[in-house]
């Protein structure tokens, strides 16, 4: 936990006092005489805890306090006096100070309580850190893909992203729906309040209900307390509803009221809540199809509408694969602590071929699973899973291969065995028991590595 003190006080033997006191626990400590030679060491040096006197030549520490967490909100600050003098002692307080205590009377309190001023300090720092990691990680220029498709869909996410408006995210199971809703709340002005997904598909009708909407103690058997709703959490922020296209009838009215009104009731209340919350909603289904067949509501469908945003499947950004696929193995392989840098040009084409219904979700799982099984650092053919490497391969003249040709079989069995040998062609040759200007040829004419 040892992290960096300063200290400010005007007479110099306390503070070489002071300095003898913390440095022997391990502290670095900086010093200073006075306020502003202070801020000057601030600027320059980062600083967990400040000792400072209440009283200095060019200022009061109870206003320093103030001055000081508006600029550097995670630096804790211990006001030391002559004098218990408790007006100061509460303003200093209301200024952000984490204690204010007697010089001389306290001094074995410095310590301790040093200690708790730098494990607050600290936290906090944690948390901002956090917060900006979270930040970077969803904003959109974290989100992967040159292809055509996706750039629309990014450019249109940020232009909605500064407002207000309900966004509705369209695309198939795996497409990367609730990684947009998420950049769009890092982008808007709501970043730093919640945001809170919930996927309605994954809830029956009256257990979605008490989830969205909360509930009065009283309101059901086993409803013991109040509860806050999701909708309610999400207050000031965003609330993403995923799958709204599974949401029964009879709760689409009350969600509706919430985009009209900004109000709702809670399960078991008589009384109204009124919120904040931005809704960006998400389906697979065809809301237009749903509507014309009873099972959505047709008011709802023209609220959500707004902004509509259409996220492409996967086999229709398949020049996006190779980027996709080497940040999942990034990811994968510094989780699992594996030296894994590149991934083979068959392994990729094969990826490139592959139909993806499950889309980014499927390839990410593909990607962990490839990293499990390879035993080097450049992922292999024979490391995806066996269906994929019997996908249909492409011949010398281009023309697809069937996964029962013996052409396919073939490559798949040169590839195995160049795997083997880690690209020895000699080696490979001989297990073969080919020559090798036709291992060569063989090579060439199914584009192996």
């Amino acid at each position: 936990m040892p992290g960096t003190i300063l200290l400010i006080d005007d007479e110099e033997k306390l503070r070489g006092l002071l300095k003898r006191i913390i440095t022997l626990e391990g502290f670095t400590t900086l010093e200073a005489a006075a306020l502003k030679p202070a801020l000057k060491l601030l600027d320059k040096e980062p600083v967990d805890v400040i000792l400072c006197d209440v009283k200095l030549p060019d200022g009061s520490g109870v206003d320093f306090v103030k001055e000081v967490k508006a600029k550097y909100p995670a630096t804790e600050i211990i006001l030391l006096t002559a004098y218990g003098n408790i007006p100061d002692g509460v303003q200093a307080m209301k200024n952000g100070a984490f204690d204010y205590i007697t010089k001389g009377d306290d001094n074995d309190k410095i310590i301790p309580l040093l200690m708790r001023a730098m494990e607050k300090g600290q936290l906090q720092k944690r948390i901002e850190q956090l917060e900006q990691q979270v930040g970077k990680k969803y904003n959109f220029d974290n989100i992967l893909g040159q292809s055509t498709a996706i750039k629309e869909a990014i450019t249109l996410a940020r232009k909605v992203a500064a407002t207000d408006a309900t966004v509705l995210l369209l695309g198939e199971t795996g497409t990367g729906k609730e990684v947009f809703a998420q950049a769009i709340h890092a982008g808007s002005k709501r970043a730093g309040k919640p945001f809170i997904a919930l996927n309605c598909g994954a809830f029956s009708k009256e257990l979605l209900e008490s989830e969205l909407f909360g509930y009065r103690a009283g309101a059901f058997t086993s409803a013991v307390k109040d509860k806050k709703g999701l909708i309610e959490e999400a207050n000031n922020g965003t609330l993403f509803l995923d799958e709204i296209g599974e949401m029964h009838i009879d709760l689409q009215s009350k969600l509706l009221r919430v985009l009209e009104t900004s109000e709702f009731i809670k399960v078991g209340d008589t009384k109204t809540t009124r919120v904040n919350v931005r809704i960006i909603a998400a389906t697979n289904r065809h809301l237009q199809e749903e509507v014309d067949a009873g099972k959505f509501r047709e008011d709802l469908y023209y609220r959500l509408n707004v902004f509509i945003i259409s996220l492409p499947a996967l086999r229709d950004r398949k020049k996006d694969i190779p980027a996709l696929a080497n940040y999942f193995m990034q990811v994968v392989a510094r989780k699992s602590n594996q030296r894994i840098t590149a991934m083979s040009t068959a392994f990729v084409e094969q990826l490139e071929r592959h139909a993806w219904k499950g889309n980014i979700r499927e390839l990410k799982n593909i990607i962990e699973r490839s990293v499990i099984m390879s035993d080097g650092p450049e992922l292999q053919l024979t490391d995806l899973p066996l269906e994929l490497q019997q996908q249909p391969a492409l011949g010398a003249n281009g023309h697809t291969l069937s996964a029962f040709s013996l052409a396919s079989m073939e490559k798949l069995h040169i590839q195995r065995v160049l795997n083997h040998t880690h690209g020895n062609k000699t080696e490979a040759a001989r297990l073969l028991d080919i020559g090798l200007t036709t291992l060569y040829r063989k090579i060439e004419e199914y584009k192996l590595n």
